[in-house]
């Protein structure tokens, strides 16, 4: 009889999310629909736990912090911005780790970012090998 997937020992191609360990979750807020099914579908194949907002408004009036393990962020959205919900998390004292997703980057826009608290800063079209060790580096830092 096999081993349940489990048990199995991990390799370097098939490590068990670390969402998947403990129970958090990566929440994806972005306006952009078809990119939030897009990467909620790529981390739930993988295990990870996915939880996906239109806005930042949507997330802070669904979630509470402590059970996040990081978020995937649009640094622009229509309302409140990616940066500015990063602050306001480390404002009210639930600071999560984050990574930012942008169309349109800039020096200022990253540098604004990694202040707020972001763990990584990538651009749009995103590689799905650089979201995952993105979302491992953030979880790890959680």
């Amino acid at each position: 009889m096999p081993l349940p997937a489990w048990m199995m020992p991990l390799t370097e191609d098939r490590q068990r999310p670390m969402a998947k360990r403990d129970g958090r979750v990566v929440c994806i807020v972005d306006d952009d629909a078809s990119l939030r099914r897009s990467l909620r579908n790529l981390l739930m194949s993988l295990g990870f736990r996915v939880e996906t907002f239109a806005s930042a408004e949507a997330f802070l009036e669904s979630v509470h912090p402590d059970g996040v393990g990081c978020m995937v962020l649009d640094v622009r959205m229509a309302g409140m911005s990616g940066v500015d919900l990063l602050r306001h998390l480390a404002a009210t004292g639930s600071p999560v780790p984050a990574i930012m997703l942008t169309a349109h980057t800039d020096d200022e826009t990253r540098r604004r970012s990694l202040e707020a608290g972001a763990v990584a800063f990538l651009e749009k079209p995103v590689r799905s090998d650089a979201l995952l060790a993105a979302v491992r580096t953030a979880l790890s830092s959680a």
